[in-house]
């Protein structure tokens, strides 16, 4: 089966497509895979989308993301010189443009729609896997560690963390068992955030504005203060919490640009030492995958914080970090076209193991 995976995340930097081709076991290999940033206008529609976007608006937003997603199949085909019709389905993510998944009725919102993605490509696509879960009394999220432990099962305890917008943790068993699977905190949305506001850079080049600064220890512990660390999993989260607005209710106004950037990549790494420290998982082994896995400042704070853990980008197993999520998503469609329930009880708290996803044909 051949499956394009295909991710855009919360830290917006663009659009992932992934061309995976899976054998009867359901081992995945990855043929292809494409980057597309978003052009600038649209960037900035999504960096201002919220609750008071009007209806109309967003909704045009959901039709013009399924063009950018479809020339974004179209440009993994091309790159592997596969036909449309020799790929099966498309797994869409879509973009998140509201997460709250403790709202009273819990929503999610991820735009791009599939019908028009379907009709343009002339493949089936899978999608709404999110709102899926949240129908079954889950989070919605994170919806990769089913597919961390498929991908990276090993036969001591290990960990596997997505740096994303948001970064979220998959704990695995010795047995190749996902113990738990939750959103720890911010991973590039804050760091992204700030540095566009002081430099206008999309983001901080291997973190090296952040490694230039210094750790303020009153700010950092104020962050940390956050109930959001102390709330025991199931728990996931979006940038619509974790967001400017929520830094600067923080900020005394005297501390140094570069310091704070210091001190947000600090926060980062605490996030997933102290995760992993409360789950008691006696975790030896980490692989990170997402864009953060290239922040080369985060990724030594993170191990600063787990001094007796081996940490590996993705790439060590064969994969490419950025291209785990999209690779997922595929992972995720196949599962819903095969009518494979996936049990997420233990992740995001579903009542039930459920059939993820709506099937669009083409």
């Amino acid at each position: 089966m051949r499956i394009i995976g295909v991710m855009s995340g919360t830290s917006l930097d663009g659009i992932d497509a992934a061309l995976v081709e899976f054998d009867h076991a359901g081992t995945p290999q990855l043929l292809g895979f494409h980057h597309s940033a978003y052009p600038g206008e649209l960037l900035t529609t999504l960096r201002t989308i919220n609750a008071d976007t009007p209806l109309g608006h967003v909704l045009a937003l959901d039709a013009e993301l399924s063009t950018h997603y479809a020339q974004a199949v179209t440009a993994v085909c091309e790159q592997t010189h596969t036909p449309p019709d020799q790929v099966d389905a498309i797994g869409l993510h879509g973009q998140t443009v509201l997460h709250a998944p403790r709202a009273k009725p819990a929503v999610t919102c991820q735009l791009g729609d599939p019908s028009r993605l379907a009709q343009q490509t002339g493949i089936c696509v899978v999608a709404d896997f999110r709102q899926r879960d949240l129908a079954g009394g889950g989070e919605g999220a994170p919806l990769a560690p089913l597919f961390h432990a498929a991908l990276f099962a090993a036969q001591s305890p290990r960990a596997v963390v997505n740096l994303g917008g948001i970064a979220n943790v998959s704990v695995l068993s010795d047995r190749g068992e996902v113990v738990c699977g939750f959103d720890c905190g911010p991973a590039n949305t804050l760091l992204d955030g700030w540095i566009q506001r002081h430099h206008h850079q999309a983001f901080d080049a291997a973190g090296a504005w952040a490694a230039g600064g210094q750790v303020d220890d009153a700010l950092l512990e104020r962050l940390q203060s956050d109930a959001f660390f102390a709330r025991r999993p199931p728990k996931s989260t979006g940038t619509e919490y974790f967001n400017a607005a929520w830094l600067d209710a923080q900020l005394t106004g005297t501390e140094a640009p570069a310091d704070v950037q210091a001190t947000l990549a600090a926060l980062s790494a605490w996030a997933i030492a102290q995760a992993l420290s409360a789950v008691s998982a006696g975790v030896t082994d980490l692989i990170v995958t997402g864009g953060g896995a290239h922040n080369t400042d985060l990724i030594g704070r993170i191990a600063a914080a787990l001094p007796d853990v081996r940490i590996r980008d993705s790439a060590a197993e064969g994969l490419p970090a950025e291209a785990i999520e999209a690779i997922g998503f595929a992972w995720l469609a196949r599962a819903t076209l095969r009518g494979q329930a996936l049990d997420l009880t233990k992740i995001t708290g579903a009542k039930a193991p459920a059939i993820l996803g709506g099937i669009y044909p083409a």
